[in-house]
């Protein structure tokens, strides 16, 4: 019998087990492969369907969601076909001049450093949303020290840079659907600040019914706001191109962009890594900052040589049986901090040439009405392999300060650090260039309750490792030292009391302050 593709007649509710494997101990015989094949057609083709029609209901700029629409459709056909795997047998660890040292870089002379700045655009990735962090709005309007804003801090350091050297650099923002706007009403309070800031929306792309391999968004309206998600950072490339912002830069004579997430703090621009690789005699068009692994990082991305170029893995690639082989600090030594310096003309070249190319990161999420869906995305770290003379430098852990959750939030606005300029400064009190390990529990997640909860923030100089579990309050000028863990029990309440010093202690029962 002919198959064709409009029968539909295999595939719109044949989900991705089908589509990628058989039972354990089934021989494969030419009709699984015939029906396998007959299945991803069929998917491909009623995804294709669903997207039209869906297209059909844009009410604004139809063109531009027609043109994600077949980026996304690109990205599917990979997710039908392509393992999400690497084959373990075709990695290596990399050897020692992939990976440079960044003590070994000479710093600029004063006199070069606005001729090398007025070279550089530095984009941040601006497309998260805080309500991990128990906020509305964007991210990175989260105040995070001496009630200043992520976006507040970046703008400071950007500034700072171009008053003292009488540069130009601007600040760019890869905004999503879901920061635009309200990023949008920001910035206007920037209007006096003396850097020119750029924004550009990335993406949006179709969360997929895992069982059917439809979209779950049945058109463009509000209703469907749940059926939609920014791909990733691996969009960046794409996004900027379109935006024609890079074509821009590229005529003002800019050469590299450093790329970071808004919320990594440590992220500031390196005047010797930027004179490294404008003066460097040979072309590194992309540079990716890694550090050290330890016990906190074992999850972290890595790079390695596969098929004889650089590769950035990541932990949802690694076989099954290789992941605790992956999360060995012994041999995986280093993680990607995701900044990044990548040359702008090759960034044009590998799209123009259509030789960019990243994994498929599979995203499963549980929706709040139960629903499975999952997210194709990809990580702008992933591209390292499609540039010409990629290479990794390993920079200190002072570069590598993100805040994805108040433990982190805890760390930055302590003493542990003071704020110059925009950029947090390590307290030189400290005795070990090491940060403490923070793990606040479930009644500190969100920044209010966080806020509550300690009357002022401990001194922590001298901490190594904080647990804190269950209802439980700090007040006024507490010293933290060594390894403290306070774990109040279900029903039980902590009130650590002001002026209180905890070292190498472990707090445990019920213990509470009342007024008098």
């Amino acid at each position: 019998m002919d198959f064709k593709l409009e029968s539909f007649s295999y595939g719109i509710n044949v989900s991705y087990s089908v589509l990628t494997g058989f039972v354990k101990g089934h021989r494969r015989t030419s009709s699984d492969v015939e029906f396998k094949e007959k299945t991803r057609l069929d998917a491909k083709a009623a995804m294709n369907q669903e997207l039209l029609r869906i297209a059909n209901t844009v009410t604004g700029n139809k063109q531009r969601v027609l043109s994600e629409f077949e980026e996304f459709e690109k990205l599917f056909h990979r997710y039908l076909t392509e393992s999400p795997s690497v084959d373990w047998d075709k990695l290596h660890l990399l050897p020692n001049e992939a990976i440079k040292a960044y003590k070994d870089l000479p710093a600029p002379a004063e006199t070069e450093v606005k001729a090398l700045l007025d070279q550089l655009v530095v984009v941040k990735l601006n497309g998260g949303l805080g309500t991990g962090m128990g906020c509305t709005g964007p991210k990175s309007a989260i105040s995070v020290r001496n009630e200043l804003t992520f976006l507040d801090l970046n703008v400071q350091q950007i500034e700072t840079l171009n008053r003292k050297y009488d540069a130009d650099v601007p600040l760019v923002l890869m905004n999503s659907f879901n920061t635009d706007e309200d990023t949008e009403k920001i910035l206007a309070k920037y209007n006096q600040v003396r850097v020119n800031i750029f924004t550009f929306t990335q993406s949006r792309y179709p969360r997929v019914n895992r069982e059917s391999l439809l979209p779950i968004a049945t058109n463009f309206g509000p209703e469907s706001a749940e059926g939609w998600y920014p791909p990733g950072h691996g969009d960046i490339y794409a996004s900027f191109y379109n935006s024609g912002l890079l074509e821009e830069f590229i005529k003002q004579g800019k050469k590299y962009m450093f790329v970071s997430n808004i919320d990594n703090l440590g992220a500031t621009v390196d005047l010797n890594i930027l004179k490294d690789l404008l003066q460097s005699s040979t072309t590194h068009e992309f540079l990716m900052e890694v550090t050290n692994k330890t016990m906190a990082d074992i999850k972290g991305g890595t790079l390695v040589e596969y098929e004889g170029k650089l590769r950035l893995l990541e932990i949802a690639q690694v076989p099954k049986d290789h992941v605790d082989e992956f999360k060995s600090i012994s041999k995986f030594k280093i993680f990607n901090t995701n900044n990044l310096w990548v040359n702008l003309e090759a960034i044009k070249r590998v799209i123009d040439e259509k030789t960019l190319h990243m994994e498929i990161i599979v995203n499963p999420k549980t929706l709040d009405n139960g629903l499975n869906v999952i997210q194709l995305e990809t990580a702008v770290g992933a591209a390292i392999k499609s540039f010409d003379g990629a290479m990794g430098i390993n920079v200190p852990r002072s570069r590598f300060l993100p805040v994805k959750t108040t433990s982190d939030l805890l760390i930055i606005m302590s003493n542990l650090y003071s704020l110059r300029a925009g950029s947090l400064i390590m307290n030189p009190k400290r005795a070990f260039p090491t940060v403490p390990l923070s793990k606040l529990g479930s009644h500190f997640s969100k920044v209010k309750d966080f806020l509550y909860r300690f009357a002022s923030i401990p001194d922590i100089l001298e901490l190594d490792h904080l647990t804190v579990s269950g209802d439980v309050t700090f007040g006024r000028n507490v010293t933290l030292k060594g390894t403290v863990i306070i774990i109040a029990n279900h029903g039980d309440r902590i009130d650590i009391p002001s002026g209180a010093i905890l070292e190498n202690k472990i707090v445990s029962g019920n213990l509470r302050i009342l007024d008098h």
